[in-house]
């Protein structure tokens, strides 16, 4: 008979999850880094004393805002890769509900964190209780099943021995290259105090392995036939390059074979800013070198993308291609009726890289990609080097911010941008350069406005040796910026640009380009009492959070600020106001946006007429 150890399901569970160990750079770590807590109703009892006994082992750090703290706990994964991971626990009701946003948000990205929010009282003696939702018609739902629709993996531990069963699958899903993403095991509180004998084997520490498929010979030599026959051929870098740890497959491919690539939001520093083949930034918010390849080639090898929308210019931008998807998930490469190659994204390039020994692009293809990925540089640099201002009422915009905060890493580029939402992603996706793989933290999948100052939390807490730049809006600083004093509580130290454009920007700049009227986007734009709308002083809300804080009037006094927050011992907030107006002509491509058939605006019909003149465009 195995030995046994009496124990709660919440200290069960905290112990489990302390044994799940990782290969990291030739070492072995925890698997889960630590929990994100805030305590309430539901959690502190079971849970929290729980953590507490095991808080040497497995650190909890307190949060000021549930979905704040995942999001922090998602960007900490994204940053590692996948490789390791982070907890978070809430009380049973708005704690709850809270994290709905942030699984949403890592389901979307496929992105591992693990949520553990408490649950009524199986037991129903007292029903309902403080914070339960009451549903007429079932009595066995609670605000948790809320997360059913945004988990990879759901479960209601009902019994301390159901962790047997379900602790394990947890892990499997949280590491499984398909079906990463988050997983919620929702906690009744008296199932958390509740004590079971566990088999003490269950304990012992275990190194977690990550799959990782390899080809198989049919796709493989179908795939390699359908490249030996092209002669433009272009890469599209998705995410999935950086989760399979393949950015040495992809240089060496782009370097042997002379193919061009392009980098989606998600897959963004893959390859270093300056190396001869890097065509920047792909799709609606692209490069004007990549998207003219793209335009042009005549096959394209997605590797690790989800080829969504924006990465497609909505199924407009690869029109002339034949597209080939090397993706983990068969799932996607279903996608654009591709040619399937379900690998591993290193080891599919590692065959791919063998099987065409001998072949080459078309030197004149090679060659003018070359020469566009050099031009598409130069204009990054003339964008991002404009110092001064052309007349005193001028104000910056994103573009020349980036660029301010660049130039203030001495031309290093091991800096890492960190933001979700609004213009930024844009701008940052052309004109961020990187030498780094993860030197490119965007949440675009989402694209969760709030997300930008936890995430970068996130991202300190992971790559403690950089120095991390939360790229954040006006918009998305008002609706997320408590984890400023977390970052400051925790010493982790953030540099966060704000930059007020006194209002949604982006979003008012894409309804006027669809013909409506500028509309409760803009403060100006809105309707307000007899105040008017608020002149937000963003310094001092942050000094008032523990952050060192300044407003700066121009890029110039903006870098003189940057070398004070490099210096800075703690999280710095620096505010400039920009234009909403201006943004990075170069580049882009369409995007469809749903515009009225009929209106009483002739904006909107010519609006209309341009977009379904765009949509002949599309693959269908």
């Amino acid at each position: 008979m195995s030995q046994t150890i009496r124990l709660t399901m919440a200290q069960a569970l905290v112990r489990y999850l302390t044994a799940q160990m990782v290969e990291e750079d030739g070492q072995q770590v925890p698997l889960f880094a630590g929990c994100f807590s805030i305590f309430g109703h539901g959690n502190v009892a079971g849970l929290g004393e729980a953590l507490y006994q095991y808080k040497d082992q497995f650190p909890t750090y307190r949060a000021h805002n549930e979905q704040a703290m995942a999001h922090s706990a998602i960007a900490y994964a994204k940053s590692k890769f996948r490789r390791r991971m982070m907890a978070v626990t809430s009380s049973i009701g708005p704690g709850a509900t809270n994290m709905v946003t942030a699984a949403a948000l890592a389901h979307v990205n496929r992105l591992p964190v693990l949520l553990l929010p408490g649950d009524y009282f199986v037991h129903r003696l007292p029903d309902p209780v403080l914070q339960q939702v009451e549903d007429f018609t079932d009595g066995g739902i609670s605000a948790n099943d809320c997360f059913k629709p945004v988990s990879r993996y759901f479960d209601r531990i009902v019994h301390p021995a159901q962790l047997l069963s379900a602790l394990p699958r947890a892990i499997a899903t949280l590491t499984d290259p398909v079906n990463c993403g988050p997983v919620t095991l929702a906690l009744p509180q008296d199932v958390q105090a509740e004590a079971f004998d566990y088999p003490v084997e269950f304990f012992e520490p275990r190194v977690v392995r990550f799959r990782a498929p390899v080809p198989e010979q049919a796709e493989l030599q179908a795939t390699i036939a359908a490249l030996k026959s092209a002669k433009r051929p272009m890469i599209v870098s998705g995410g999935g390059v950086l989760y399979a740890n393949a950015t040495a497959q992809l240089k060496a491919f782009a370097e042997s074979f002379g193919v061009p690539v392009g980098e989606t939001q998600a897959g963004k520093s893959a390859l270093p800013w300056d190396h001869p083949m890097q065509a920047g930034a792909i799709g609606v918010t692209g490069a004007s070198a990549a998207n003219a390849l793209a335009s042009e080639a005549d096959v394209i090898l997605a590797v690790g993308s989800r080829l969504q929308d924006f990465t497609t210019a909505s199924n407009s931008l690869f029109g002339n291609a034949r597209v080939i998807s090397l993706n983990v998930n068969p799932f996607d490469t279903l996608k654009w009726h591709s040619l399937p190659l379900h690998a591993d994204a290193a080891l599919g390039l590692d065959a791919l890289q063998a099987g065409l020994a001998g072949w080459k692009a078309d030197t004149e293809w090679t060659a003018k990609a070359a020469g566009l990925n050099q031009e598409w540089r130069t204009i990054v640099s003339q964008i991002t080097s404009r110092t001064e201002p052309p007349s005193a009422d001028y104000l910056p915009y994103d573009g020349e911010v980036i660029g301010a905060v660049q130039r203030s890493s001495n031309s290093t580029h091991t800096d890492i941008a960190v933001c979700a939402a609004g213009t930024l992603p844009a701008e940052l996706h052309k004109l961020w350069r990187t030498s780094f793989p993860g030197g490119y933290h965007m949440e675009y999948g989402y694209s969760c406005m709030g997300y930008e100052i936890a995430g970068g939390l996130g991202v300190k807490m992971a790559r403690p040796e950089k120095d991390v730049f939360v790229m954040v809006g006006d918009g998305s600083y008002l609706m997320m910026n408590s984890e400023i004093a977390t970052s400051v509580m925790l010493g982790h130290k953030l540099i966060i640009v704000v930059q007020d454009n006194r209002g949604y920007g982006c979003i008012n700049r894409l309804q006027q380009a669809t013909g409506s009227a500028p509309f409760n986007n803009m403060l100006k734009d809105c309707l307000t009492g007899q105040h008017g709308f608020p002149q937000v002083d963003f310094a001092k809300h942050a000094e008032a959070l523990g952050a060192i804080s300044e407003h700066v009037p121009n890029i110039t006094a903006l870098e003189d600020a940057l070398k004070r927050a490099r210096a800075a011992d703690r999280t710095y907030v620096i505010v400039i106001d920009t234009d909403d107006r201006r943004v990075t002509k170069e580049g882009g491509a369409w995007w469809e946006v749903g515009i009225p058939a009929v209106s009483t605006r002739e904006q909107v019909n010519a609006a209309y007429a341009r977009n379904q003149e765009a949509k002949q465009h599309q693959k269908k």
